[in-house]
């Protein structure tokens, strides 16, 4: 069985973010979707709780779909962050934009992304995309414990020959 996904969507279109939830819900691809308009919000939904000395990783979630363009703080700017802290560094992070420009595609898998996807404007392809999408990050590949649950990886020792 598989267990039930929190996916955090970061999106400041609501239309394209009512949407994107709706087709992981009809496709019970997660338990629940938690969407943020902006990456300010997002960072402070990460780590906002720095103050209080709080490791529980209980409330991060499994995937983040995460729009490039968005007021504020930038999706890349986000992505940088989750990617450079320990807490979050292995939750599959997915840039979901309508951006094709290739120094963005580029910037994004630079900062850490594990996908770039263009969101289509047929509606009929944006609905399949995300679909798609959520059926493979949840059901399909094995998403990664929490940081705190399993010890940070050590270098493998090679052996000059």
């Amino acid at each position: 069985m598989v267990r039930p996904a929190l996916i955090m969507l970061v999106e400041d279109n609501e239309d394209h973010a009512e949407l994107t939830i709706g087709v992981l819900k009809n496709y019970s691809v997660s338990n629940e979707v938690r969407w943020f308009a902006d990456g300010e919000s997002a960072l402070n939904y990460l780590f906002g709780n720095q103050q209080s000395h709080d490791d529980s990783d209980s409330t991060l979630p499994d995937v983040i779909l995460l729009d490039v363009k968005l007021p504020g703080i930038s999706g890349f700017e986000v992505l940088d962050k989750i990617k450079t802290t320990p807490k979050t560094k292995r939750i599959p992070t997915i840039m979901l934009t309508t951006s094709k420009r290739d120094e963005e595609i580029a910037r994004g898998y630079d900062c850490g992304s594990n996908s770039y996807i263009i969101k289509p404007v047929n509606f009929d392809q944006f609905r399949k995309t995300i679909a798609n999408l959520g059926m493979y990050w949840v059901f399909t590949s094995e998403l990664p414990k929490p940081v705190s649950s399993i010890p940070q990886s050590t270098p493998v020792a090679t052996k000059d020959t």
